[in-house]
């Protein structure tokens, strides 16, 4: 079984370093070493690593998916798909701004103003509901993983 999600193949993958602080079931809590890809000073670069040096004051900790079942102490590289941001954006944004826009335009159309308190909440319960049941199919392929252990620390 690889580790890699079949969607690799066709999408580019970002690598980060990281240190596995804490693991829990499939799970491992990792804190991200260093910032960025480490190409911002080159052409294209996307600058990532200065805003992270003026608003991320305390380490960046995550929750990523462990199908190496990478030991606490390892260094390891966390692997994601590089529109992975892009899709969480849409997601946490524009998806219950456009939710919240229809239900009321559609609840205006039909009953007025009532109408439209009334399809703004339901326009708003709904991707709410759509958020929770895409977060909780969480399958490695979705999410960030430890794709492979870089260094590990030796017990004494």
């Amino acid at each position: 079984m690889s580790v890699f999600p079949d969607s690799a193949a066709f999408a580019p993958l970002i690598t980060q370093a990281a240190r596995v602080l804490r693991v829990d079931a499939e799970r491992a809590l990792v804190e991200v070493v260093g910032s960025g890809c480490g190409r911002c000073h080159e052409t294209g670069g996307c600058g990532s690593a200065h805003l992270t040096r003026v608003f991320c004051l305390r380490p960046r900790r995550y929750w990523v998916q462990n199908p190496i079942d990478a030991p606490v102490g390892a260094r390891v590289s966390v692997v994601f798909l590089a529109g992975a941001l892009r899709h969480s954006v849409r997601l946490a944004y524009v998806l219950p701004l456009l939710a919240l826009l229809c239900g009321a335009f559609l609840g205006d159309a039909a009953a007025g103003d009532a109408g439209a308190a009334a399809g703004v909440v339901f326009g708003l319960a709904l991707a709410g509901w759509w958020m929770a049941k895409n977060a909780a199919s969480g399958k490695v392929s979705d999410g960030p993983y430890i794709a492979h252990i870089e260094f590990q620390e030796e017990k004494t």
